[in-house]
């Protein structure tokens, strides 16, 4: 009796040890997830002030965990800045059937520094009607070539607000062979209209953007790179609900850069990394991922072994606690080491539950998947329900820092084979041009 209790005690120790990593520090985590999503940084909206702050704090972070910086930074330490044009309405007029809308009716996207449409043959007139799926109509309609405006219906106020959201900050674009000639006009209304004007006029900038990577070299296998990654951009100030206008980002992604720096800290004081690994908090990814898109051009993604995208775990996920879903789980075999590593100690991985939200290519990991490498998003967020997605509630107030927790330690556990260099993720099959 006494050998089985003994056999038993061992047992459990060595489960809680898995759970454990060396280095993690739970007071850390409350730390920075109160640093990023405090007001201070007035929700970390692209050229501002405040993701700036964000993004000194988490170089700063890295630089505590022992990191180095990418060899292409340039001197720029953990920066790795990037050119952008900025292309914003600085005056818009829309008249339907003779009448001016108000601002939060007209949604302009455009490249064009000007647009003067007076109920223009050559302006196709579509809409977005009541029953139908709104996101993909409204990718259908944003591969046309022609100038067109588009009657979203009243039903879908609340998706068209998160679009206004989407489009704040006018388009960004890294290169200016991008520059699309074709512009959509999205107007809220009840049918097609017989006449329509629309006087718009941008402003085009220069600007810069900035991911903050960090690198822990790999000791056997230093060309070999698992990358671990969040966003840290969030929409900033919006409309106001009372007396609040910053939409924080708590769990949008806040959440996840806390997960990367932990997970820096974590394989840092580990010190058993056999492959490198980059650590890496990626800017603009809530206006179309261009953070990830211009990472992806500086590393040959044949030398990405596995990257694991962390986006929005501070909630319980649909599977309760101690679980987490990835993203085109099929797609390769990386959550299936997860799985394989994290068994026997509570914790649990799962397939994408959400197919319908296509968020395997929503997301940072999406650039890279698409070359072929096993690059993949874990989430906790129960998209279908959470009433704070993109809204000044996500606040760490509404979060389970526990869930945040146990999801790091999940992480830290299920990549360790892939860190050490024991397991290698199979391939993605590449996206076709």
């Amino acid at each position: 009796m006494i050998r089985i209790l003994f056999l038993l005690l061992i047992l459990t120790s060595c489960a809680v040890n898995r759970t454990a990593p060396l280095g993690f520090n739970e007071q850390d985590v409350n730390k920075i997830i109160n640093t990023l999503a405090s007001d201070d940084f007035r929700g970390r909206a692209i050229f501002t002030e405040g993701i700036e702050k964000a993004a000194n704090f988490i170089a700063d972070e890295f630089k505590q965990a022992g990191l180095q910086p990418l060899e292409s930074s340039d001197g720029k330490g953990f920066r790795q800045s990037f050119e952008a044009i900025q292309i914003r309405p600085s005056q818009c007029e829309v008249l339907i059937d003779g009448k001016a809308l108000q601002e939060d009716s007209w949604i302009v996207i455009s490249d064009q520094a000007g647009l003067s449409w007076n109920t223009d043959p050559t302006v196709v007139v579509t809409s977005i009607d009541r029953g139908e799926d709104f996101r993909q109509k409204y990718r259908e309609i944003l591969k046309r070539k022609e100038n067109t405006l588009i009657v979203v219906d009243e039903n879908f106020t609340k998706e068209f607000n998160y679009l206004r959201q989407y489009a704040g900050n006018g388009r960004i674009l890294i290169d200016e062979g991008q520059i699309n000639k074709t512009s959509f006009v999205f107007v809220l209304g009840k049918q097609k209209p017989k006449s329509f004007r629309v006087n718009y006029s941008g402003t085009v900038e220069k600007k810069e953007l900035t991911n903050i990577v960090g690198v822990l070299p790999g000791k056997s296998k230093p060309t070999e790179y698992v990358v671990f990654s969040g966003h840290y951009d969030h929409l900033g100030i919006v409309k106001a609900v009372g007396q609040d206008s910053i939409a924080n980002g708590a769990d949008d992604d806040a959440s996840g850069v806390t997960a990367v720096i932990s997970l820096a800290n974590v394989f840092s004081k580990m010190n058993s990394n056999e492959r490198t690994l980059i650590f890496v908090a990626f800017t603009a990814e809530e206006s179309g991922g261009f953070g990830s898109q211009y990472f992806s051009k500086q590393i040959d993604p044949a030398q990405v072994i596995a990257m694991v995208n962390i986006e929005m775990i501070g909630k319980d996920s649909k599977f309760g606690p101690n679980s987490m879903y990835i993203t085109g789980f099929e797609k390769s075999d990386l959550g299936k080491i997860l799985q394989d590593n994290v068994k026997n100690t509570g914790f649990s991985f799962h397939p994408d539950p959400y197919p319908e939200q296509q968020l395997f290519y929503r997301s940072d990991n999406a650039t890279l998947a698409a070359l072929g490498v096993p690059a993949h998003t874990v989430s906790t967020v129960q998209i279908d329900k959470d009433m704070y997605y993109h809204t000044v509630h996500d606040e760490v107030k509404t979060l389970d820092i526990k869930n945040i927790n146990s999801s790091i330690k999940a992480i830290a556990l299920g990549t360790r084979s892939i860190v050490e260099g024991k397991d290698t993720p199979t391939r993605i099959e590449p996206l076709q041009n």
